[in-house]
């Protein structure tokens, strides 16, 4: 039976890659990474043989690779998100891991993530795409929700698509949140929803501010792009139930994506409640 690597951050996302691999009758041996992945991935892998995990830090490169050789993996996929302050963090990077972060210029996702696929490929691992197996899930084109967005939301999504392309060019973040076609928040190493919740926050202490009414549209509209040559084996834009949970609590009433660059979780519910909130979800 063939094999698979799975390298798996947080989140819901390895275990999607999960099924859909074995759902191809692949055996699948999980690099599960101490400091992101849900521990629930041990109670997969003891109700089926054909998962393998194996437990490693963050900064255990060597022991990645070294796992990876001695189960046989020659293809591997990453899946869920690690979080870019880790890198940061007091994680200790193994000897390998130390002299790749040494070598690089910047540190932002594409080159370290980049560098480490070079790194697995020398190795005889290649990196391949995380949508290879998931491609149903992509964003399809049209306005998902009942309500479409209104004429002060698809102002916002314009004049944020240019923003969120220009940052997402340079590799700082894929999402935007825009009010009255104005940049409330941009995001950079925190991710999606906190950026939402940061939006959502500024919004407020604005609101709470004013000492006299305003005519202006206290909504927020939310757009995430992929980057201009978005490397599909890891970093694509994800966004879920969370994702509409975050929004609702900020106030943001539209998500703007781009169709066939996204992956959406759970859409049917994630709809749903877009719907119950009265959302829009709008894919072009």
């Amino acid at each position: 039976m063939s094999k698979l690597g799975l390298i798996a951050g947080n989140g819901r996302f390895p275990f999607l890659l999960l099924d859909a691999a074995r759902a191809h009758s692949l055996t699948v041996v999980v690099a599960a990474i101490k400091e992101e992945t849900d521990p629930e991935i041990n109670s997969r892998a003891a109700a089926d043989p054909d998962i393998h995990v194996h437990w490693l830090s963050l900064g255990e490169l060597s022991k990645l690779i070294e796992t990876f050789q001695a189960e046989g993996v020659t293809r591997a996929v990453m899946a869920g998100q690690v979080k870019h302050k880790q890198i940061f963090s007091s994680i200790r990077p193994d000897w390998r891991l130390a002299k790749l972060l040494l070598s690089l210029t910047t540190r932002n996702t594409d080159t370290l993530l980049g560098a480490i696929a070079k790194v697995l490929a020398d190795e005889g691992i290649e990196l391949i795409s995380s949508t290879q197996y998931l491609e149903p899930l992509l964003a399809p084109s049209g306005i998902l929700t009942t309500r479409a967005p209104n004429a002060e939301e698809l102002k916002d999504i314009v004049y944020g698509r240019s923003i969120a392309n220009a940052i997402a060019a340079f590799d700082l973040g894929q999402t935007v949140v825009i009010g009255a076609q104005a940049c409330v928040a941009v995001e950079s190493m925190e991710g999606t929803d906190a950026t939402i919740a940061r939006a959502g926050a500024i919004l407020k202490s604005d609101h709470d501010a004013q000492t006299e009414p305003t005519t202006l549209p206290r909504s927020l509209t939310v757009i995430k792009v992929a980057k201009p040559h978005q490397d599909l084996r890891f970093d694509v834009p994800v966004v879920g139930l969370a994702t509409i949970d975050a929004m609702r609590a900020a106030g943001a009433t539209c998500l703007a994506l781009q169709a066939g660059k996204a992956l959406l979780f759970d859409r049917a519910i994630m709809v749903a409640v877009a719907d119950e909130a009265g959302i829009a979800i709008i894919a072009d």
